[in-house]
């Protein structure tokens, strides 16, 4: 996955349907587990088509380490298939969503 340090404190994450998905969600993670310091995160999710319930816990696992750091974690380009699951296991109320990269990257810079 092109993850990408976006600057000092924001973290970029191009995301891709499975099996990469999966992958990408888990280095991730390990990546943030070793930091200490807050880091916000954006997944670009403009080329994932589809969750399956491990990639849906992989999120919620992400989200939980991003907050316990102090960070935040928003995700943008949310297909219709994917916002579907997202509503329908209410996980929607959980994440912050925003149309595109530009727009997610300014709130995560500015701390939204």
């Amino acid at each position: 996955m092109p993850l990408s340090d976006w600057s000092d404190n924001v973290i970029l994450g191009e995301m891709a349907d499975e099996p990469v998905l999966r992958e990408d969600l888990d280095t991730l993670f390990r990546r943030l587990e070793q930091e200490s310091t807050p880091f916000h995160v954006v997944l670009d999710m403009r080329a994932v088509t589809y969750l399956n319930s491990s990639n849906l816990a992989q999120l919620l696992q992400l989200r939980k380490a991003v907050i316990a750091n102090h960070g935040s974690l928003h995700l943008c380009g949310v297909r219709d298939s994917v916002w579907s699951v997202l509503l329908m296991t209410g996980l929607d109320r959980l994440f912050k969503f925003t149309d595109d990269v530009s727009t997610a990257l300014a709130a995560a810079q500015l701390g939204l």
